[in-house]
Order: C-alpha cells, then sequence, then structure tokens
C-alpha cells in the first residue's frame, strides 16, 4: 500500500534531506541485521531498567512537584509514531497547563508570528502554556524521563530519530519508510546537534543520516555525548 492511498503526501517533504551514499537512495542497506537489532534492544533493556531503579526517588519528588502545582495529572502522553507505523503514548512529564490544547489553538487563531513558527519547527520559543515548573523540567530535559518507560515497552529506543506525530510524516518524503523500520529514541543526532534551535529540515537529514549509518558503537558515543549536551541545556525549550 502507498502512502498516498493512507493519506500520506509525501510529495510535501523537505527537499535536499541527505540520502545514503549507497543503494540508490535505499535506506534499508543501513538497517541492522538480525543479532544487531538483538544486541541493540537488549542494550536498552539493561541501561533503561537500571536508569528507571536509579532515579525512582526523583521520578516520585517531581511527580509530588508537578501535582501540587496545579492539582493536574503527573504524566502526559503524546501520540508519536513509532516501529511499523504503529501508534503510540509518547510519555513525559506534565509540564503545560491542563487546558493547553484550548490556549495552543487560540494562540494560533489570533497570533500570526506564532503560527508561522509553529507550522515551521513545531515548536514555540515562548510558549504561555508552559507552567513554571514545566519550564525547569524542560530546560533540564526531566521532562523526558519517564520516557524510559518506553523503552521498556519496546516503544522506544534510548538512541534512535526523534519520537514524531503522524502530521509530521509527510516531511521525511521517501524516508518514511526508513524511519518506521526502527523504534525512535530518547536520545539521538538531533538532541546532540543543537536539538530546538537547528531547522526542522536539519533534522530530518539528521534523523536520515543515523539510520544509514547505525551501528552500536555509534549509539554508545551519542550516548555519550547527550551528557554534556544535558548540563549545557542547549536548545532545550
Amino acid at each position: 500500500m502507498t502512502w498516498d492511498a493512507q493519506g500520506i503526501k509525501v510529495r510535501e517533504s523537505w527537499s535536499g534531506v541527505q540520502k545514503p551514499a549507497q543503494g540508490g537512495g535505499d535506506l534499508r542497506v543501513a538497517r541492522p541485521h538480525a543479532i544487531g537489532k538483538w544486541s541493540k534492544r537488549t542494550v536498552d533493556l539493561l541501561i533503561a531498567i537500571t536508569a528507571l531503579v536509579l532515579l525512582f526517588p526523583l521520578f516520585l519528588i517531581v511527580a509530588i512537584i508537578v501535582k501540587l502545582g496545579d492539582k493536574g495529572p503527573v504524566f502526559y502522553s503524546h501520540t508519536r509514531i513509532g516501529l511499523g507505523g504503529a501508534a503510540f503514548g509518547c510519555l513525559k512529564f506534565r509540564t503545560m497547563k491542563t487546558d493547553a490544547s484550548a490556549q495552543l489553538a487560540e494562540l494560533l487563531r489570533t497570533d500570526r508570528a506564532a503560527r508561522t513558527e509553529w507550522e515551521a519547527t513545531r515548536k514555540l520559543k515562548n510558549d504561555p502554556r508552559i507552567t513554571v515548573v514545566g519550564e525547569i523540567l524542560r530546560k533540564s530535559s526531566i521532562d523526558e524521563l519517564p520516557q524510559l518507560l518506553n523503552v521498556v515497552r519496546g516503544d522506544m529506543s534510548l538512541v534512535g530519530p526523534r519520537p514524531i506525530t503522524a502530521e509530521e510524516l509527510p516531511r521525511y518524503g521517501e524516508n518514511i519508510s526508513a524511519y518506521m523500520e526502527g523504534r525512535p529514541g530518547l536520545t539521538g543526532h538531533w538532541q546532540t546537534s543543537g536539538r530546538n534551535d537547528v531547522s526542522y529540515q536539519h533534522r530530518v537529514s539528521l534523523d536520515v543520516h543515523y539510520l544509514n549509518n547505525w551501528s552500536l558503537s555509534r549509539d554508545f558515543l551519542i550516548m555519550a555525548k547527550t551528557i554534556p549536551v544535558l548540563f549545557l541545556r542547549r536548545g532545550s525549550y
């Protein structure tokens, strides 16, 4: 079945996205073989489970603070597209006000600059929906720690492409299939290469580059690079 038949218009994709050097543009040559997939999943489980055990006190403290902030839910689950095109709930500590969806709709309706920024990056640098506690959690990336549960469940990997929404799929164009052959990552090239400070087109290029050059050693290198990025807080908002 073609993507057009599923309602995904690939002709809307970004131009100039990096193509692999071999295989005539077929990204499948870069997919991990069976042993590679097994080793990647094993590493994911070992690190994620260990991190969840060690970070449990932090989880508890953050959950209490978020709950006391406005009595709303502690976690927020946003639908993203994962392995095989399956939708899953990507978990985060809630950083936005409980009426965030209504606020966004009104902001995009009345503020042309905000609408332009949202359409280009799917982000807002000055987002009025974010709570005071939420801003701290985002700056430190603590809000994304619940995604370790997604890793254990098999929705995500520790390292991979950015978890994207169904609305973002058209921007991957002919690389949609490659994106869906793996699990989106808790971190990745996008996390260590500017995060939200780079253009959306560049984010797509970074994902394609990762998919075309995957190796377990590269995953460990990206995880190592993620640590200083989190402390420096570059591109986090």
